[in-house]
């Protein structure tokens, strides 16, 4: 899949947040909430389709796009939790204990998958690994922790409703993918349905 449309899968995660605040904390979906979700869908909807009619022969697309989703369904179980365990063990400690976790996977998934090949590497193609897990990967999580921290999940969903308008420029711009009608259509909706969800969410407590 391309990169804006990954951006977009994965940017359902605060729709799934509300849904497992309703299942497992009993939180009520408003109606203000519900057409919040319906337009992040539907704006999914048209990117999807939008990139269907674009490229129709791309291998993997389907299987990629089903792979973003069940990581947006594991990324907002990780912010639902993080929204829990933050406040006891802090944002600090409970980033490392998470890198630790994901770190022991990698490890793991290279051991099974047994692609011994990578360690022959050039150090150029290191050095690149090197700063996206440091630049794109380790210091986001702790941004983000400490952000969830001081203002709380909601506004740090809002902050980032910046997150596929970006991707999908830099993508246009550092790896020439396409920017269409559709994709842009999906994002504005996906961005609006998730700031309303958001905004609506960390405004009713001050209301009440």
């Amino acid at each position: 899949v391309s990169a804006g449309l990954e951006r977009l899968i994965l940017f359902l995660y605060p729709s799934f947040v509300v849904f497992i605040n309703a299942v497992f904390f009993k939180q009520r979906i408003t109606g203000v909430q519900k057409w919040a979700l319906l337009l992040t869908y539907l704006g999914i909807a048209i990117a999807y389709v939008g990139e269907l009619t674009i490229d129709t022969s791309r291998q993997g697309l389907y299987l990629g796009s089903f792979l973003v989703f069940l990581c947006a369904i594991t990324y907002s179980v990780y912010i639902a939790g993080s929204g829990k365990l933050i406040p006891i063990v802090g944002a600090n400690k409970f980033t490392a204990y998470a890198m630790l976790a994901a770190t022991a996977g990698i490890f793991a998934h290279f051991l099974v998958a047994g692609h011994g090949e990578l360690l022959a590497a050039s150090r150029a193609l290191w050095g690149y690994g090197l700063g996206l897990a440091i630049l794109s990967t380790v210091l986001p999580s702790f941004l983000i922790s400490q952000g969830l921290k001081r203002i709380g999940a909601n506004n740090v969903a809002i902050i980032s409703g910046i997150g596929p308008i970006s991707t999908i420029a830099q993508a246009h711009f550092f790896l020439h993918e396409p920017i269409f009608v559709a994709q842009i259509g999906g994002t504005v909706l996906v961005v609006l349905g998730v700031l309303l969800l958001s905004w609506k969410r960390s405004s009713a407590p001050a209301a009440a």
